[in-house]
């Protein structure tokens, strides 16, 4: 009868292993959903997003991921607002206006490409499925963060570059609007030339102050 050499089979568990048949919990759980997520979204785009694609590139359940997020659409958001924190745009100091505008919109062109590019690709399946706006959408991915453009208007004011009373909620995102529209309707990175464009013939003339309201220098 052949004995068992039970001491060889001990030797191949590796501590490595080991760790990897210990279930991640908590923070660590979420954050591994949460790239799977990413990875199968970058990946399908939103036409092959779903809760069932999420769970088997994960090695997880349906369940699980309910657990957490109560539709594909607030999965997705919860992915790419993690994503976006793990690349986030860079906030320029130049001293004055239209060089912060123009070169935060132009690291932001680089940055969220590939995020916006996906809005192209079923993402009206996704949010229709779960009677979901994008607007609710962009909400979420923004909640609890600073904007680091309203922190570039903010310095702007301080320096009396600009009207705060001519900044309503509109008109101070509408650089933004301009940019997120020509990428969704070119699907490619815009030009430098036209973030130039966007700030020096239609933003900058909406909010800077008349010279009867600029304040007179000593």
């Amino acid at each position: 009868m052949a004995i068992r050499n039970t001491s060889a089979s001990k030797k191949n568990t590796t501590p490595t292993d080991t760790a990897k048949s210990t279930r991640r919990r908590g923070e660590a759980l979420e954050d591994s959903l949460l790239d799977s997520a990413w990875e199968v979204l970058s990946s399908t785009g939103f036409g092959g997003f779903t809760m069932d694609a999420v769970a088997t590139h994960a090695g997880t359940s349906r369940p699980v991921l309910y657990r957490r997020w109560s539709s594909a659409s607030e999965l997705a958001a919860d992915a790419i607002r993690r994503r976006m924190i793990q690349n986030p745009i860079e906030l320029p100091d130049t001293g004055n206006l239209r060089d912060d505008l123009v070169a935060f919109l132009d690291d932001l062109v680089h940055r969220r490409s590939e995020i916006l590019v996906l809005f192209s690709m079923g993402a009206v399946k996704v949010f229709g499925e779960a009677k979901e706006t994008f607007a609710a959408f962009f909400e979420r991915l923004q909640a609890g963060r600073t904007s680091r453009f309203v922190q570039i208007l903010e310095r702007a004011v301080a320096r009396g570059e600009i009207d705060p009373a001519k900044l309503t909620p509109r008109i101070s995102q509408f650089p933004l609007h301009l940019v997120r529209y020509e990428m969704f309707t070119t699907l490619k990175p815009v030009p430098r030339a036209v973030l130039e464009e966007i700030v020096d013939q239609i933003f900058l003339p909406l909010v800077r102050q008349s010279p009867k309201s600029r304040p007179r220098k000593p």
